[in-house]
């Protein structure tokens, strides 16, 4: 049988632990980051300012907490 691993990083950004895969940073294009710093980046690239992100964070955290509530 095989055994996963969940290995837990922090952010070098935000300093928040997170699992699964990181986002890489558009400031050098190498740094893992977590997946909310990631979008934050990638809204930030388009002119979304911080206020409408931390929604767009909340309507996706929502989303997943859904779809893992739905899993169990």
């Amino acid at each position: 049988m095989e055994t996963t691993e969940i290995k837990i990083r922090t952010c070098p950004i935000c300093g928040q632990e997170y699992t699964g895969r990181p986002a890489i940073s558009r400031m050098d294009c190498e740094t893992p980051i977590c997946p909310d710093c990631g979008t934050r980046q990638a809204l930030t690239s388009i002119g979304i300012d911080a206020e409408e992100q931390e929604k767009i964070l909340d309507a996706i955290h929502r989303s997943m907490d859904r779809c893992t509530q739905d899993k169990v």
